[in-house]
């Protein structure tokens, strides 16, 4: 390499940024007990049940016009979420289902705030404008943003060889790129409100394995950099109390999945599944607010995967393959 920077002798003289963990003394890091709080103690068992899972606070979504991020909102809303800002493109805001579904909201929960913010989650300065005025339209009493969600992303379904490198990073930015930039500007307004949150990106099973029949892999690549993603911004923003987790979903029946086009596709990923089926988009909701809740107080740098032991069971049924292949070895 050229340059200064990249001389044996700069990098001889060079220092590096350490991270700083948290302490047990931290309070954005330690633990919520009814021990340590007198005024729980008085709680009937179904109020303590009811607190382990209260969301409180206020929640960006990006991906937020889609499917599964509406029906995750929905269940933060059901469970105390003070307000959401859904960050999508105009078009998915148009879409037959959005136009249904966010309204249907605002009238299930007319003393909340639904923000509509269109943001494109790859533009770096449209994503802190939308994170700016997020935060001011929640209002100052409601102490800025608590949680983020990431549902933002695209799939190209295209044979290796044939994929273009414009395709391939097209997939990786939005997917992947797109989910740092968002965790970057929410995690900076976290960091400047000393409150902590939590974070959680939407990775996938594609992520841990090759799905079969449909090629595509950038679209694995982007999921399985997002589990590292995850598992870095954890460490380094503990201290901050920001726990950083992923969730690994399945196959999902959603608008997606759809289509005679899809028909042999969608049996051969039943056939694959123990269940048979393909999970129902409300089957994520509850990961999800436990991530978000008190019941996930300790829960930070985890991937929960979600797809009703689809992995685990192709690994199983690969794994006589794989002891043969490598002469009685898994390893």
């Amino acid at each position: 390499m050229a340059g200064d920077n990249y001389s044996r002798e700069a990098l001889r003289e060079r220092t590096i940024p350490f991270m700083t963990l948290s302490t047990a003394e931290n309070p954005l890091t330690a633990p919520i007990t009814r021990r340590d709080d007198p005024a729980l103690s008085n709680l009937t068992p179904a109020q303590v049940a009811t607190r382990r899972f209260a969301v409180t606070g206020n929640a960006i979504v990006t991906g937020g016009a889609g499917m599964l991020a509406l029906e995750v909102v929905r269940a933060l809303l059901e469970h105390g979420a003070s307000s959401v800002a859904l960050f999508d493109l105009a078009a998915s805001f148009a879409s037959a289902h959005a136009q249904t579904a966010i309204p249907a909201l605002r009238q299930d929960f007319p003393d909340r705030k639904i923000l509509e913010k269109v943001v494109d989650v790859t533009d770096e300065d449209g994503v802190a404008r939308g994170v700016a005025e997020s935060v001011e339209e929640f209002g100052e009493d409601h102490g800025g943003v608590q949680i983020l969600l990431c549902f933002a992303g695209v799939v190209s379904t295209v044979h290796a060889e044939e994929m273009t490198g414009a395709q391939f990073r097209r997939v990786v930015e939005i997917n992947t790129t797109g989910s740092w930039i968002c965790a970057q500007a929410v995690g900076k307004q976290m960091i400047a409100q000393k409150t902590g949150g939590s974070i959680v990106f939407t990775a996938s099973i594609s992520g841990h394995s090759v799905n079969f029949p449909q090629p595509q892999v950038a679209y694995n690549v982007s999921k399985g950099a997002l589990l590292q993603l995850r598992a870095s911004l954890a460490a380094e923003w503990t201290r901050y109390g920001i726990r950083v987790n992923s969730i690994s979903p399945g196959y999902c029946d959603t608008i997606l999945n759809e289509g005679d086009g899809l028909a042999e596709a969608r049996e051969i990923w039943a056939s694959r599944n123990p269940m048979g089926r393909m999970a129902d988009p409300s089957e994520l909701s509850g990961v999800v607010v436990m991530l978000c809740s008190p019941a996930g107080r300790y829960v930070n740098g985890a991937d929960i995967i979600v797809d009703g032991a689809r992995l685990f069971f192709i690994v199983f049924l690969e794994l006589p393959i794989i002891w043969v292949l490598g002469g009685g070895s898994v390893f």
